[in-house]
């Protein structure tokens, strides 16, 4: 069964474009990726600082992978500073 993965990734206040920019360049990285189902990114139109990505992968092995994969790497790297906090990843688990 494949993995449901949402993450949020809240910007700084005054470096919501800077994120907004990095994020979205990691998307064609990451849509390339062996196991990616589906990758997508969003803004909150709640909170202008905080990004969501909806990912589909093939399985864990998967994503683990895409967290070490170079694109990631150096989008946390870019990202540092203009961060508020450490991105928020949650696997889930269907429910019905």
């Amino acid at each position: 069964m494949p993995l449901q993965v949402v993450a949020t990734i809240t910007a700084k206040f005054g470096s919501e474009e800077t994120i907004s920019d990095l994020l979205s360049e990691l998307v064609a990285a990451t849509r390339t990726e062996s196991g990616c189902l589906a990758y997508e990114l969003f803004r909150s139109a709640a909170e202008q600082r905080v990004f969501v990505t909806i990912e589909t992968w093939q399985g864990q092995e998967d994503l683990d992978a895409h967290m070490q994969s170079p694109h990631v790497q150096q989008a946390f790297a870019a990202a540092g500073d203009h961060l508020a906090g450490a991105p928020v990843i949650h696997p889930l688990e269907a429910i019905v």
